[in-house]
């Protein structure tokens, strides 16, 4: 998608951009959940190494998978248009569909609680690995039902597969649906590049996401979702912080400039409604 971005933007013939495929050790390790072996730097460590090492010129992410804090040599400079925020159950066409006690497959901590608050009686297990992988265990039967991102089914041709979760019961993670494009600071030539195809909307909602995480102290044993859009100059940003089995919730909304420091005084309201048990679980 990058590839074709760049050479339709800049009129570029085929052999201009060169791709180099990549395994992360993310996708190495499957049988741990993610917060257990590492975090989100598993999806990013070989080709942050490989654009120090200058291997690549550019690095393109999924910005789910970006840690909240990176250090300041790697900068997203773009972001393509974001794709359907929205999660999809596998394995039944709702969750009231679901029978008592049903195993669901996840290991997304945001996941989880938010299915164990609509559904108390649900059994959540450990699920890992890519779109092929999940629904060959719930084929097994290794799971009643698994969630999964709209927007990488899509991607993969399979927007008729599962049932779309609301949004108001199941607001996506920060950046969920976004692909960034990386580069080193030190790489200016790559901005005019880079800023052609960036899309600004997409960009300046995902930094707010990702600007209410860094505040509110998220990372990736936290259960928290953040979404936000872009509605004529302004960002409205929607955001929650959970307790690990969904039994608190504390939600809230603010609208703010572009450039303003909404996504920091949400969290500080969230934070100040919640539990000493739910505060406990971000970090100070």
């Amino acid at each position: 998608m990058t590839m074709a971005a760049l050479k339709a933007a800049h009129n570029l013939p085929d052999d201009a951009v060169m791709l180099v495929p990549m395994l992360a050790t993310g996708d190495k390790i499957q049988d741990r959940p993610l917060s257990d072996i590492g975090g989100k730097a598993l999806w990013t460590k070989e080709l942050e190494r490989a654009l120090i090492d200058d291997q690549i010129d550019i690095a393109v992410h999924s910005m789910k998978d970006v840690e909240t804090w990176r250090a300041d040599i790697f900068v997203i400079s773009a972001m393509l248009p974001r794709a359907d925020v929205h999660d999809r159950l596998i394995g039944a066409t709702s969750l009231g569909d679901l029978k008592q006690g049903a195993r669901v497959g996840t290991s997304s901590p945001r996941r989880a609680a938010q299915l164990q608050r609509v559904r108390p009686d649900l059994q959540i297990v450990p699920l890992r690995g890519n779109v092929a992988t999940r629904l060959a265990h719930i084929d097994a039967n290794d799971a009643d039902a698994t969630l999964l991102a709209a927007a990488g089914l899509d991607r993969l041709g399979m927007a008729d597969v599962g049932a779309e979760l609301s949004l108001d019961a199941f607001l996506p993670a920060a950046s969920q649906g976004a692909v960034g494009i990386d580069r080193l600071a030190s790489r200016a030539d790559l901005i005019p590049l880079l800023e052609a195809i960036n899309d600004a909307d997409t960009f300046v909602a995902v930094n707010a996401e990702r600007a209410f995480l860094a505040a509110v102290g998220g990372n990736c044993h936290s259960p928290v979702a953040a979404l936000a859009r872009v509605e004529r100059g302004q960002v409205r940003l929607r955001a929650e912080i959970f307790t690990a089995d969904g039994s608190e919730l504390q939600s809230g909304e603010c609208l703010y400039a572009i450039g303003g420091d909404g996504p920091a005084q949400l969290a500080q309201e969230l934070l100040g409604k919640a539990s000493a048990e739910l505060r406990g679980i971000f970090a100070s």
